[in-house]
């Protein structure tokens, strides 16, 4: 196997060995003749046939990420290779100033800094720009960088990335790669030594996608997550969370240990912790409470979660069920919660509308203006009407908006994805979706497309203009 061009001999010494153990350990996960799987992960199986492996529950902890091999792994196998001690994930959503959709000479995905120094203790050392590498296997697609990760600490800039791809050619900057979900697994020796590997999976398909949800709940527009792979479940670092919206164990509620809080006590939770964002305009409200909320989400699933985990199971089937509850429950959360902080910035705004109601037949636009009785009597006039859905993502479910009010030939779309190439926000226009996306999030998109986006307090003006 040749080192990718530039590679440091230390690096590519560890990242060779590392790929050379894991070819040697292959025990699971290779093709019959039929192309079946021998052995497939606990999480695919369960998913077919209902039947769990106690054994399967235990991944290696040295088992390493699979590159350069001839059998490529499916997503469920791949992720039993990336957890164990040691494993850390990164998941996010790939905005537009990841990849190089807005041609930004400094294309790689961004990395929160307590994630980044968490991962690369040695960038904090003082320096200007400080920097490590670390061998990349994009095992995705079957391609390896030596990536660095950069702390731009210098003029006005105070943000943490990882650069260095390999350019265009590389699927992680990709355009089309914007709105995508990706892993990056990260292995590390010890709290204080730099990470040196990473692998990663890009996910291609809305199969791929719904894998990763299945282990760590929705996947979010956003600054992305650090999760700790190292035991049976993928918990998120509570730690690197804002920690005005982490709640204290005193604060905890002895109930949440048998009820957890429902998505509209979150809400108002999350609206409280903030209590500054109400002067905010609309977008930034919306952001704040959201971002909140998420943080207040993750304090109490750890404080709820942790100890069941700590008690143990006797069965396997124990486990999944209570592993399902917890990713189920995660999932549930998201699009819920997205349509509650709207509903709320709405009504503070004087804004009448209906959540969730039927316009006709059996369809429920996420939101009516100004009412649902509005848009069901006839004889009121529809240039008066507007609709509004709801995603945190569109990449691929925008088309979902467009049969839910047939009197409404105008779909208006409300969503946190940062950037869609140009061919994809034409094909929305043509479809006759407006875009409404928070403006602090515009600068993600191609500047082109910029002018045809819609803010969310744009929207509100224009929509209370048009229907009350």
């Amino acid at each position: 196997m040749a080192p990718t061009q530039g590679l440091s001999d230390r690096l590519y010494a560890s990242f060779e060995s590392k790929v050379l153990a894991r070819q040697a350990r292959r025990k699971r996960g290779s093709r019959r003749s039929d192309g079946s799987r021998s052995s497939p992960s606990w999480l695919a199986s369960a998913d077919r046939l209902g039947v769990r492996s106690a054994k399967a529950l235990e991944p290696e902890a040295g088992d390493q990420c699979d590159h350069a091999t001839s059998l490529r792994m499916d997503i469920h196998d791949w992720f039993e290779s990336v957890s164990g001690k040691g494993w850390l994930w990164f998941v996010k959503r790939l905005s537009g100033n990841d990849t190089l959709l807005n041609g930004s000479h400094q294309a790689g995905a961004y990395l929160p800094k307590p994630a980044a120094f968490r991962l690369f203790p040695s960038v904090r050392d003082g320096a200007t720009n400080p920097r490590a590498q670390f061998a990349a296997s994009i095992d995705s697609h079957d391609t390896q960088a030596l990536p660095r990760l950069i702390w731009y600490n210098s003029k006005s800039r105070d943000e943490c990335r990882m650069t260095g791809w390999g350019g265009g050619k590389s699927p992680i900057l990709d355009p089309d790669a914007t709105g995508a979900t990706c892993v990056f697994a990260f292995e590390q020796e010890s709290l204080e030594r730099d990470a040196a590997v990473c692998c990663i999976w890009l996910c291609s398909t809305i199969d791929e996608e719904a894998a990763v949800d299945d282990r760590v709940g929705v996947v979010e527009p956003g600054n992305g997550v650090l999760y700790d792979a190292s035991g049976p479940l993928a918990q998120p670092f509570t730690s690197l969370a804002d920690r005005s919206c982490v709640l204290a164990t005193a604060e905890m509620s002895p109930d949440w240990l048998i009820q957890f809080p429902t998505a509209e006590e979150l809400v108002s939770l999350s609206v409280g912790r903030v209590p500054g964002a109400t002067g905010r305009i609309p977008d930034e409200r919306l952001l704040k409470r959201r971002d909140c909320e998420f943080s207040l989400f993750r304090s109490i699933e750890d404080f709820a979660v942790k100890p069941r985990i700590n008690e143990g199971f006797a069965t396997v089937d124990l486990f999944v069920d209570f592993a399902n509850s917890v990713t189920n429950r995660r999932k549930a959360r998201s699009g819920l919660s997205f349509e509650l902080q709207l509903s709320r910035v709405f009504a503070e705004e004087g804004l009448p509308h209906s959540r969730g109601e039927i316009s006709e037949g059996n369809k429920r636009p996420d939101f009516i203006f100004p009412s649902a009785e509005a848009y069901r009597d006839s004889a009121f006039d529809p240039l008066k009407l507007r609709v509004l859905g709801a995603k945190t993502t569109c990449k691929d479910r925008w088309r979902q908006v467009l049969n839910e009010a047939d009197r409404v030939p105008t779909k208006y779309l409300v969503t946190l994805q940062e950037g869609i190439t140009t061919a994809q926000f034409t094909e929305m226009e043509d479809e006759g979706v407006t875009l409404v996306v928070p403006k602090s999030l515009h600068l993600s998109y191609p500047q082109q497309l910029r002018p045809r986006l819609l803010s969310l307090r744009d929207f509100i003006r224009q929509t209370r203009a048009a229907c009350v």
